[in-house]
């Protein structure tokens, strides 16, 4: 719908009131700013909620493997060294994840400790290598938690006693297994649950403690790209069709978790989107009242020629402009604020002393975003939409105003 020069020349002079006073005003300027608000609040929030999306994938699934390998007994022996030859599969990390205590001079804690070939330490980039080497590691070596470290009061050096959750006979009855270690190495994987209850030790170890010799409970699948995932899975799938596998992917570990995460993101834009929709009605009575207080010029510009087409565009113009001026500075400023989030977070907390985003509740240590160009531009559409469709109606009210009635109300 192309707009003329005079039907813009007009346009722009309905809106001058928008820089004065009078009711007019303040209606045209909430409406402005309520849409402005709306998109920069869909824009900042989808964008976190991208964030820890990504961030928990990226933890989570960088922690653990992206597939996962078992068999109906509970231990089984590694003979799928074929597993190595399929593409896309960056290592494999056979391993046996055990509950134990762990005990210091200061403190005991019940953890999860979870076994890695001493190779496999340099693929996982949370864990500070600095003072790990593989044979101090298999011997008697154990990464722990930053978190961990520090509530049982342990650092680089300590030694530790592990205990497990299986027995020995002796004289004084049945005694967990135990077996001392020395702290070689501290993790910070970012997520506060992990960094503050699981410790790496040594394959050979963790069979040593659960009294295996050569078994495992668990292969993990570390992929380089988890986009990969269902392909890697189905290849897995049909060379070990015959081997009674129990095959699962990361998907299926954390279904719930992501549907919940899903869920909560589509719920939270729906609501969200109720702030542009609020503002648009603004826009609705805004150009209403503009209507009113323009019957007269309405009267003037039909008299010298102008149809209802024009005054239709005349006014679709005017609402339009308030619509997409707002949703364009609120896209620009949500982005700004998004990129910047982190900062004024920290920056909110010192000036304030608060703790906005609790690692402890929240998993992550900071506030993760992710800006998304197709939903922004989404979103952008979504608000362009929705004001555009609610200038319609009192555009339409304005080009059907006849002539005589205008004349007759003065």
């Amino acid at each position: 719908m192309p707009f003329s020069l005079f039907e813009r020349f007009i346009a722009f002079r309905y809106l001058k009131p928008l820089r004065s006073g009078g009711l007019l005003s303040i209606i045209s300027w909430f409406s402005f700013i309520g849409i402005c608000i709306g998109v920069a609040t869909l824009i900042i929030v989808m964008s976190v909620m991208n964030g820890f999306r990504y961030e928990l994938e990226n933890r989570i699934i960088g922690f653990n493997g992206h597939i996962y390998i078992q068999k109906i007994e509970e231990y089984f022996r590694y003979d799928f060294q074929e597993l190595e030859e399929l593409e896309e599969i960056k290592f494999i990390d056979p391993n046996i994840t055990i509950q134990s205590l762990i005990t210091t001079d200061y403190s005991t804690k019940g953890i999860l400790v979870k076994s890695i070939i001493p190779q496999n330490i340099k693929y996982y980039s949370f864990i500070d290598e600095t003072f790990i080497s593989d044979n101090e590691f298999n011997d008697s070596g154990i990464i722990l938690g930053a978190s961990l470290v520090e509530s049982i009061g342990a650092e680089i050096g300590s030694s530790i006693k592990l205990f497990s959750s299986n027995t020995i006979s002796s004289p004084f009855g049945q005694l967990p297994k135990s077996m001392s270690l020395k702290v070689k190495g501290v993790f910070n994987s970012g997520m506060s649950e992990y960094d503050s209850s699981f410790a790496f030790i040594s394959l050979n170890n963790a069979q040593k403690i659960v009294g295996l010799d050569d078994k495992i409970s668990i292969i993990e699948v570390h992929l380089d790209d988890l986009n990969f995932t269902d392909d890697v899975k189905a290849e897995i799938e049909e060379k070990f069709k015959n081997n009674n596998l129990i095959i699962r992917d990361w998907k299926d570990i954390n279904k719930s978790f992501w549907e919940v995460l899903s869920t909560e993101r589509t719920v939270m834009f729906l609501i969200l989107s109720l702030i542009v929709v609020v503002a648009a009605f603004n826009v609705i009575t805004s150009l209403f009242i503009l209507v009113k207080n323009k019957s007269k010029e309405i009267a003037l510009l039909k008299t010298i020629g102008a149809d209802n087409n024009s005054i239709l565009k005349i006014f679709l113009l005017v609402g339009s402009i308030i619509g997409i001026g707002g949703t364009l500075i609120g896209a620009v400023l949500g982005s700004i604020i998004t990129i910047n989030l982190e900062n004024i977070r920290q920056i909110l907390n010192n000036i304030f002393n608060l703790n906005l985003f609790p690692s402890e509740f929240y998993y992550i240590d900071r506030i993760p975003t992710s800006i998304d160009m197709s939903e922004i531009i989404l979103i952008i559409l979504f608000s362009i939409c929705i004001s555009i469709l609610a200038t319609i109606y009192p555009a339409y009210t304005a080009s059907k105003l006849e002539i005589q009635r205008i004349l007759n109300n003065a």
